[in-house]
């Protein structure tokens, strides 16, 4: 590593909290890794938090100048978290920019993750060069960025951007006995149909998060089928061609794609980008998103480029680091 400054970035997601340490140009080094004690509340989330970057910023020594902290919750303009869902239970109220520097004893920069992860895709990503576009992080749940001239909306209170959060066009069918949605396929081409009736993470009923998240399509699959598989499992079987498999995809991808459609018929964004762990499933997501997307979209804004995140996983860690050298 030549000499530049450096910054300790942390992205603390609903299953793992990352770390690294993110140069000026958005380079990436000695990433770190564990897992996101989801349930034990803000204490012990920080001190897995501050597990994993004390040994970064001591090996990047005089060189790191700041921390920078993506997390999932609304953070107040202070550095608090100000609102969070069930992913994270008793995340609300930590004062993480406050135990994060009395801790490492660096300035701390503490953003929304989905904030972060359109910081870096606007600056250095899928973004780069538009001048407004909105980056949705589809995962563990649903978040989304609006940027503009490389820079993040955050809006009044923090929540700007909430895509996940957004009603979801889902109809109300006959359930079996046992409770279970009953498995049903649209007529038309552009969708599946979606079952009414879940709650979100937030505590709203079918807001897109509770249809289209990674956890949402594993549990479509049990509901259908009665096998419990994570995402990759149900991914490959749609590969190989199982119609149940293929479907609870499509329909996910489906009613997300409407969703951006909207979204951009309120925006006018330059581009969309599809960011977050279930963006990896590809063509199988991609192509009924675009299809859903274009039925919904109005003509002036049906030819939006829909791509794929470049910064991957990374997003989070990156935008963090940039986001508190662009803070100093």
């Amino acid at each position: 590593m030549s000499w530049s400054p450096l910054v300790v970035a942390v992205d603390i997601g609903g299953t793992k909290i990352a770390a690294g340490l993110v140069d000026a140009e958005g380079r990436l080094y000695e990433q770190r890794r564990t897992a996101t004690p989801a349930d034990e509340g803000g204490e012990a989330i920080m001190a897995a938090v501050l597990d994993c970057a004390r040994p970064l910023r001591d090996l990047g020594g005089d060189r790191v100048v700041a921390c920078g902290i993506a997390t999932a919750g609304v953070v107040d303009p202070v550095g608090r978290i100000a609102g969070s869902t069930d992913l994270l239970k008793g995340w609300a109220g930590t004062d993480v920019r406050g135990i994060a520097e009395r801790a490492l004893g660096l300035p701390a920069t503490v953003v929304n993750d989905c904030h972060a992860a359109g910081t870096a895709e606007a600056r250095i990503g899928a973004a780069r060069g538009a001048r407004t576009g909105l980056v949705v992080a589809v995962g563990t749940g649903i978040g989304g960025a609006l940027v503009a001239d490389g820079a993040t909306v955050t809006g009044r209170s923090g929540t700007a951007g909430a895509l996940g959060h957004v009603p979801a066009p889902v109809v109300s069918v006959t359930t079996r006995a046992m409770g279970a949605p009953a498995p049903v396929l649209a007529g038309a081409t552009v969708q599946a149909t979606v079952v009414a009736g879940r709650r979100c993470s937030c505590g709203a009923f079918d807001h897109v998060e509770a249809h289209a998240s990674g956890p949402a399509i594993e549990r479509s699959y049990r509901e259908v089928t009665g096998r419990v598989l994570g995402l990759r499992e149900i991914a490959s079987l749609a590969r190989s061609g199982q119609p149940q498999a293929r479907h609870v995809i499509t329909a996910a991808a489906s009613l997300l794609g409407r969703v951006l459609g909207g979204a951009a018929n309120l925006l006018d964004p330059d581009v969309i980008v599809l960011a977050g762990g279930v963006s990896r499933l590809g063509s199988l997501l991609l192509s009924p998103v675009r299809r859903a997307f274009r039925a919904e979209a109005l003509t002036g804004v049906r030819g939006v480029p829909i791509r794929e995140a470049v910064l991957g996983e990374s997003a989070g860690l990156v935008g963090a680091g940039l986001s508190a050298l662009y803070a100093r």
